[in-house]
């Protein structure tokens, strides 16, 4: 069986083709592509078939959401590219009536239509991809996965707010995020000769890149992680502050309210105008001043740029708090896991974050650090006591895995 997997975010949308086996083997990915950069001067378009090397990549125009999903269609609809039976899309945010992937349905597609006032990122662009490759192909199932589904294991007091009970039932409570990367680490680290097969009992997940996140796993189920409600909280993280006072947040809604010259739309304004804060203009791009780059920012840093260098001190130590809290919390850690585009590419932020974690057993080799280059690797020196690793998070290859389990149930 072959099945599409769109994994559409803010600014981009990677598009997968698998072929996938009831044998329970990890999907197969036929093609890759991803469109980037939408919305800015260019936008770019790369695709790979496997074993062709790069099939397509260029520069185009692409100056919205609806432009950037029929640049897709356009390609995966195209002479030569390989045949779906079934399409499958990560959604961040379900909303609280969703626990399980599902079908979608008008009811499903209705409930995420509410929820993306949740994820503002990323649940508009994947509502708006659902439903015109529904249109395309009406004839193709379709699927929704769920970003929050994994953390359901986590225990009541991890994600119970200290709120009146009365905003349980709107859906207030702490959900996490990253977990398709999560459980794509599980997975790959149960099947990997490399690991010998075998799981880390207690675990903390880095999920590093625009979005970042921690995550506690103990013998491979999440029981606390730093995002809550929405993806907003949490470590510090590429345009996203993590978590703050919340009298900050009703602070800077009274000094915007209170800059406006009309009451009732000057509320509204500053909502709007603290929801672009906290999602595009915080984070280490705020601090450092420079776009989203880590890799922009550390040049800028080791240059000597003030801000570059407090920006990265800022977003590694709350990443390394946070590992700390969780190694208290598993009573010790088995395995620290790096992942996502800067926990897999950039050896200095993981050397950063681990540094003056000796005493909990976290210590890396430098020379396997910087040499790492791809796949599961083990960074952390032979007989220590806490293995340190690099696994790639494989979101979409989750998908697939999911939507041939639900494809294959309604056969």
């Amino acid at each position: 069986m072959q099945l599409l997997v769109i994994n559409s975010g803010s600014s981009s949308i990677k598009f997968s083709i698998y072929a996938v086996s009831p044998k329970g083997d990890l999907p197969c990915s036929l093609l890759e592509g991803q469109l980037s950069d939408i919305g800015e001067r260019e936008s770019r378009l790369a695709v790979q078939q496997a074993g062709q090397g790069s099939s397509l990549e260029g520069r185009v125009g692409i100056h919205g959401v609806s432009e950037a999903i029929s640049a897709v269609l356009d390609v995966v609809s195209g002479s030569g590219i390989p045949r779906f039976e079934a399409v499958g899309y990560r959604v961040v945010h379900p909303g609280p009536r969703l626990h399980e992937h599902s079908r979608i349905t008008p009811q499903v597609l209705a409930e995420l239509d509410a929820a993306s006032a949740f994820a503002p990122l990323h649940d508009p662009a994947a509502v708006q991809m659902i439903r015109t490759f529904s249109q395309r192909f009406p004839e193709v199932p379709q699927y929704a996965c769920f970003d929050t589904v994994f953390h359901r294991t986590m225990p009541l007091e991890a994600s119970t707010y200290a709120l009146p009970p009365e905003f349980v039932s709107r859906g207030v409570r702490r959900y996490g995020f990253h977990g398709l990367s999560c459980e794509s680490i599980v997975q790959q680290l149960r099947h990997e000769g490399g690991n010998r097969g075998c799981l880390p009992q207690r675990m903390v997940i880095a999920h590093l890149g625009s979005g970042c996140s921690v995550t506690a796993l103990q013998d491979g189920r999440s029981v606390d992680t730093t995002m809550g409600l929405t993806p907003t909280g949490g470590v510090v993280m590429g345009t996203r502050p993590g978590d703050l006072d919340p009298g900050l947040v009703l602070f800077l809604l009274r000094e915007k309210i209170g800059a406006s010259q009309d009451g009732r739309a000057g509320s509204k304004d500053a909502l709007d105008s603290v929801q672009t804060l906290l999602n595009h203009g915080s984070g280490l791009a705020a601090l450092s001043g420079m776009e989203n780059s880590v890799k922009e920012i550390r040049a800028a840093a080791n240059a000597g740029g003030q801000s570059a260098r407090l920006a990265l001190q800022v977003f590694t130590r709350s990443v390394r708090k946070a590992m700390g809290a969780f190694c208290w919390l598993l009573g010790g850690l088995d395995a620290v896991v790096f992942s996502g585009g800067v926990g897999e590419n950039d050896a200095q932020t993981r050397e950063e974050i681990v540094a003056g974690m000796e005493e909990l057993g976290v210590s890396l080799d430098q020379g396997l650090n910087q040499r790492a280059t791809g796949g599961i690797q083990r960074i952390s020196p032979p007989g220590s006591r806490t293995q340190v690793l690099i696994v790639p998070a494989q979101e979409d290859q989750m998908v697939a895995a999911h939507v041939l389990r639900m494809a294959t149930e309604d056969r």
